[in-house]
């Protein structure tokens, strides 16, 4: 199967990282994966993938086994393997500059800082989609590293667990061309 459609999540690999806020695009991807009952992941080169029949398209869910800053490796190797343009995929991933538990759709456009999205302009250009997850600012730039390398605090853990289940559930709109139903719908989620 050639996808379509790729949704990469963002993230560092392994146990150590998986419940860190740098790890929300990964998170989004694996409930996105539980939620459609897409199949396990399998190993491709630089990345996991599980890809899947919906809406009528076929969707691909890539993780980079790389780290952060090297995601770029990971897209640039699917893209080329499957022969894709940037306009196929849709990243996930943190953003700083938003509340925790905002969402925003972002066509194309610069990195924002996003050492991960820096690394796929680098390698792909700008030209991708991305689903940014607001995790909030720790208030000085020397607190974002261990900020976003440590797990959201007890009192997020409700917040993103429903952000994150609502995003699963909804993605469909993404998938057939629906961003501002999509945000509609997320937006309701939040106030309930």
């Amino acid at each position: 199967m050639i996808p379509s459609f790729v949704v990469v999540g963002l993230g560092n690999p392994g146990p150590d990282y998986a419940t860190h806020r740098h790890n929300a695009g990964r998170l989004v991807l694996q409930e996105i994966a539980q939620h459609w009952s897409f199949p396990p992941f399998g190993h491709k080169k630089s990345f996991e993938l599980s890809a899947g029949d919906m809406e009528g398209r076929d969707v691909a869910l890539l993780a980079p086994t790389t780290f952060m800053n090297d995601s770029g490796r990971a897209v640039g190797e699917c893209a080329s393997f499957y022969k894709l343009s940037p306009a196929a995929f849709l990243v996930i991933h943190d953003d700083l500059d938003l509340a925790p538990g905002v969402v925003r759709l972002k066509q194309g456009g610069g990195s924002g800082g996003h050492k991960g999205l820096r690394s796929i302009d680098a390698v792909l250009g700008n030209g991708y989609g991305r689903l940014r997850i607001g995790i909030g600012h720790p208030g000085a730039r020397e607190l974002v590293i261990p900020y976003v390398l440590s797990p959201f605090a007890s009192t997020e853990k409700d917040l993103f667990s429903r952000l994150f289940s609502s995003i699963a559930r909804h993605f469909p709109l993404l998938v057939r061309d629906a961003p501002d139903l999509f945000l509609q719908e997320i937006q309701k989620d939040a106030a309930l």
